[in-house]
């Protein structure tokens, strides 16, 4: 699990190693990561590294300082190096001696030299800075054609909220010092490959502010039948989804939760036929009352927001089991708070809204994605799941998993339906709502990528690559643990 921190922990962190050891060792070791992804980065497009033209684009200030030091040390492997300085005044001056001094050039034509590069450093503004890219910096950037490595975050980009509010870079790669800042989890599409260097401030750093689940993180917790088990001991996943308008709602849930592995999937509703025709090992019956002895409750997938879906989520509701609600469940929510009066207190719940759900149900997201879902979670008393291209999942007491996509191949429709599903049998499996959400999460992505294989696949197929998704995180976690 990866830790993630805020500018301003980072920040606290950097100052108590500089009194002890400097700011000029911490530069130096940070240009030093810069260099060596340059060369790693010139390499694989251009075919070497001595004798490509790279161009810096330096603002004010320690960003601008580790763009010159990083060209320092290019020059060193014959990289031909050019300085475009944005504020020639502020350059740092220790930075740009050491350019100078190995051969590198200021340019006198800075639009040639950036139009000229095989690569672009983006050493424009630093984790201090807000807001787009001014003028003079956006048209420079509109320039260049070569991949950009951007140096601690693309500038333009709020180191942390990952917000865009007008010009800013698109890296091809993205070297930080250090740490992951929330830059890197909530904008991965702005950051391109993430590097992260140690530049010596890791004892310095406190809890972070939020996490990263990695594949092996979702091996160890992903659910699987041991030599004791039996189909109730795995979870038994109760199913509430679907309806004359939306029945295919209900098959790709409950297909999703006899996938994930859930013990027994039990579905309650109006596709009960439907269902039982595409899954036959699912216990189908046409309502809840009738659905027998469940242990989580998946509720909202193409339920409908009329008064039967109402009815059927108050009864859910106060079944006093684990939810995860989805879709109609959400907008039934908004659209009638006296529902939550149904539930005991302190029962998960586990809300998955996308953003127009979000601001039905919590008010307006606004820019910063974490402090919104934060603050959901704590009015709501639930787990809420911000779905997005960086997926942002908060527990009440403020506890934060953050899953940066890869792709947006999961954005199709039904998609979020099997998501819901394996969420759900996780519950039933006993999982905690926030480990059940982020291991779901990082499954569903996965199961989406191998279904598409570059092309476009819609959510069955998404839903039948699960299996293979939850083998390949366990093979991570064996791999880890020596399995």
């Amino acid at each position: 699990m990866r830790g993630v921190w805020t500018v301003e922990q980072v920040r606290a962190a950097e100052r108590a190693v500089i009194a002890e050891v400097g700011e000029a060792v911490l530069m130096r070791r940070a240009a030093f990561g810069v260099a060596v992804q340059c060369a790693e980065l010139l390499r694989r497009s251009t075919g070497r590294v001595a004798g490509r033209r790279v161009a810096l684009l330096v603002g004010a200030g320690n960003n601008g300082g580790d763009a010159l030091w990083a060209g320092a040390f290019l020059r060193r492997r014959g990289v031909a190096v050019t300085a475009v300085l944005l504020a020639p005044e502020r350059a740092h001056a220790e930075g740009l001696s050491a350019l100078r001094r190995r051969g590198g050039r200021v340019a006198s034509d800075q639009e040639a030299a950036v139009a000229a590069a095989d690569l672009v450093v983006d050493g424009i503004v630093g984790l201090s800075a807000r807001g787009p890219l001014r003028a003079a910096a956006a048209e420079l950037v509109e320039l260049v054609k070569a991949p950009v490595v951007a140096v601690d975050l693309p500038s333009g980009v709020d180191p942390d909220t990952g917000a865009v509010d007008g010009p800013a870079v698109t890296a091809a790669a993205t070297v930080t010092f250090g740490a992951l800042k929330p830059v890197h989890v909530l904008a991965p599409h702005r950051c391109g490959a993430l590097r992260v260097v140690d530049i010596g401030i890791g004892d310095a750093l406190p809890e972070p502010a939020m996490r990263v689940l990695d594949a092996a993180d979702v091996g160890v917790v992903w659910p699987v039948p041991g030599p004791e088990d039996d189909k109730y001991t795995q979870g038994v996943a109760g199913v509430a989804a679907g309806s004359a308008t939306y029945p295919g709602a209900a098959v790709l849930t409950a297909g999703a939760a006899v996938l994930a592995t859930s013990g027994m999937v039990r579905y309650a509703g109006a596709a009960a036929d439907l269902v039982r025709a595409r899954w036959p090992e699912v216990v189908a019956t046409g309502s809840v009352s009738d659905a027998g002895r469940v242990q989580a409750w998946i509720v909202g997938p193409g339920l409908g927001t009329g008064s039967d879906g109402r009815d059927l989520l108050r009864q859910t509701l106060g079944s006093g089991l684990p939810m995860c609600i989805d879709a109609a469940g959400i907008t039934l929510l908004a659209a009638d708070p006296t529902l939550w009066d149904a539930r005991d207190p302190g029962v998960p719940v586990v809300l998955t809204p996308h953003e127009r759900e979000f601001a039905r149900i919590a008010g307006e997201l606004g820019g910063d994605r974490v402090a919104a879902t934060r603050r959901a979670a704590r009015e709501l008393d639930a787990t809420v799941l911000l779905k997005g291209h960086a997926t942002v999942i908060a527990d009440a007491d403020g506890t934060v998993l953050v899953h940066p996509s890869r792709s947006s191949w999961p954005a199709t429709a039904g998609s979020g339906d099997v998501l819901s599903g394996l969420i759900g049998a996780l519950l039933a499996a006993g999982l905690p709502p926030l480990m059940a959400a982020g291991a779901a999460t990082h499954v569903h992505e996965l199961a989406a990528e191998l279904a598409a294989m570059d092309a476009p696949a819609p959510a069955s197929a998404l839903l039948h690559a699960v299996p293979d998704a939850i083998r390949a995180v366990r093979r991570r976690q064996m791999g880890r643990y020596g399995g």
